[in-house]
């Protein structure tokens, strides 16, 4: 089914040749099979992921530029949603120019070490993603139900101190696990890139360390952000349902309201994708999952910000407009 001579690739000269060494075996590449194998359905992901590609990082660069632009939203909220920007252009980057170019080229082929470098910075993207939802909604459950100490207590060095706690995290549980994994025989890979479940699966070593990493870091750097959102929506929605008028309600809600949906689109996708690769024959689906939390949600996160927020709405129709009369001006 494989638009290419399978023979030729596992051939002694070839790249995908594994190396020997002594009694050892180990693999140098492997084969993406992709979302799908029908050489008619090419074309179509290959346009419909070139354009999302595209909508998430030109929607993730107007809320950079919007935030760093404009002296109005250099506060604790917009510098965290900037930095998730940031990081949703990177995440989306790990995966989709690879398979992009695997479907242009028609070559399925990602060496040894492409594969771990993926495995590592789709971690850590990850990873970071997580810490940055979790602080974004303890800034909120600060401005909410603390508004008094809010300025004490947000300070810019704290801001910047989570952050980089967050790489920090991130960054070593995402060395230690894909340095841990190793392979023996040459393997497809029933997926659009190199995600660490399937990886740990066609491990030819023993697992149970991997699944024991896996699984503790799953408990602390997702189950741990995932309980401080948790905890502070229920802290604002307390606090929320204290508020007397309705007018002071709506305009405590909406302060969160953009977060909270980003939290509910980024969790409740990464849930289906884990649901449904416990299934059984369900590596076609696991990948068609993976693509909501990978791809889809880093390209709506833009929009949710900008369609609920009225200070993203002003400063992007701000730059909109001088960017229009700057090329007005230049045309004559």
């Amino acid at each position: 089914c494989l638009p290419f001579n399978i023979s030729h690739i596992f051939s002694p000269g070839s790249h995908l040749h594994h190396m020997e060494q002594g009694n050892y075996t180990q693999i140098s590449a492997f084969l993406l099979l992709g979302l799908s194998e029908e050489p008619d359905l090419q074309p179509l992901l290959f346009g419909l992921f070139l354009s999302m590609y595209l909508i998430t990082v030109f929607g993730n660069l107007f809320i950079i530029l919007a935030v760093s632009s404009d002296s109005h939203l250099h506060t604790p909220m917009y510098f965290f949603l900037a930095n998730l920007s940031f990081v949703d252009i990177c995440f989306t980057s790990t995966t989709v120019p690879k398979m992009l170019q695997d479907i242009q080229t028609q070559s399925k082929v990602i060496t040894y070490e492409g594969c771990i470098t993926q495995i590592y910075f789709f971690l850590l993207l990850a990873g970071l993603d997580n810490f940055l939802l979790a602080v974004m909604a303890y800034d909120r459950f600060l401005a909410i139900c603390h508004p008094l100490h809010y300025t004490v207590i947000m300070k810019p060095q704290l801001c910047v101190l989570l952050v980089l706690v967050a790489w920090m995290m991130s960054a070593l549980n995402s060395l230690l696990q894909s340095l841990m994994l190793s392979f023996c025989t040459a393997l497809e890979i029933p997926h659009f890139f190199c995600e660490l479940n399937q990886m740990i699966q066609l491990a030819c070593s023993d697992t149970f360390l991997n699944d024991l990493v896996m699984y503790c870091a799953t408990v602390l750097l997702v189950g741990a952000p995932l309980a401080g959102v948790l905890y502070s929506y229920s802290k604002i929605l307390s606090s929320i349902r204290g508020i007397s008028s309705a007018q002071g309600k709506h305009k405590a809600f909406s302060t969160c309201a953009s977060h909270l949906s980003v939290v509910s689109l980024f969790y409740c996708t990464g849930l289906g994708v884990y649901l449904s690769s416990d299934a059984p024959q369900s590596s076609h689906s696991s990948a068609a999952a993976s693509v909501m939390y990978t791809v889809v949600t880093p390209m709506l996160n833009p929009f949710i910000y900008s369609f609920r927020n009225k200070d993203i709405k002003e400063a992007l129709t701000v730059h909109v407009c001088q960017w229009l009369w700057f090329e007005e001006m230049r045309s004559c």
